[in-house]
């Protein structure tokens, strides 16, 4: 069964980081997956602000642009995102999404067929 589990949420101040881990299992040929970052704010719908392609190609949402980095190690079937310089709108419930696809383009939110539960970030000013 094919499961997306999230890691490295937490508590952190105006300007520090946070390390999220999305690491895959019961994928098989987990490099032909395009993985998407979603934030979810209390009381907003859920949005993406990070991508990146089974090619490796990396998309950001102009907010998080220069902030944030994600990068992949399909053979740890996991994919990790850096982010820096955070600020107290980056806070929501974090999750990672993963399509079969291929190429350096990502898919619309509504194409993820599988999902993570989530993992909490707060930033607090």
């Amino acid at each position: 069964q094919a499961q997306l589990v999230e890691s490295g949420g937490g508590l952190v101040q105006t300007g520090g980081s946070l390390r999220l881990s999305c690491r895959a299992s019961g994928f098989s040929n987990f490099d032909y997956y395009a993985i998407g970052w979603f934030r979810q704010a209390p009381g907003k719908e859920r949005e993406g602000f990070s991508c990146i392609s089974s090619s490796d190609a990396t998309h950001y949402l102009d907010s998080v642009q220069g902030r944030f980095t994600i990068s992949r190690d399909n053979a740890k079937k996991t994919v990790f995102l850096q982010m820096d310089r955070l600020k107290p709108g980056d806070t929501g419930v974090c999750f990672c999404a993963a399509e079969r696809r291929g190429g350096s383009y990502c898919p619309d939110i509504r194409d993820y067929e599988y999902w993570g539960q989530g993992t909490q970030g707060t930033v607090y000013s």
